[in-house]
């Protein structure tokens, strides 16, 4: 039985570097919903831009949502700050 993809179309290739602690933690939450890494990855990228759509992108502890330092780069500023969106394309 072939997996089910709901897209269509081109899809665009991205090589993403991310820690350690935070792959282990998108492969566990895959494995859990059963999906492979990068369906999970894209499902929660869908589901947060989706909250950001809808006006809504607190999180589910009620606590609002905001933009933080990189981390280890406490003097960095992040690429969203309330009121100036990216532009996307």
């Amino acid at each position: 039985m072939a997996p089910f993809w709901p897209y269509s179309g081109a899809m665009v290739k991205l090589n993403l570097r991310i820690p350690d602690d935070l792959h282990v933690r998108l492969a566990a939450q895959a494995a859990a919903d059963r999906r492979s890494l990068n369906s999970e990855i894209l499902h929660l990228i869908e589901v947060g831009l989706a909250a950001i759509a809808s006006g809504t992108p607190d999180r589910p502890d009620g606590d609002p949502a905001s933009p933080a330092p990189l981390r280890g780069k406490p003097d960095s500023s992040p690429a969203w700050r309330p009121g100036h969106p990216p532009v996307l394309r």
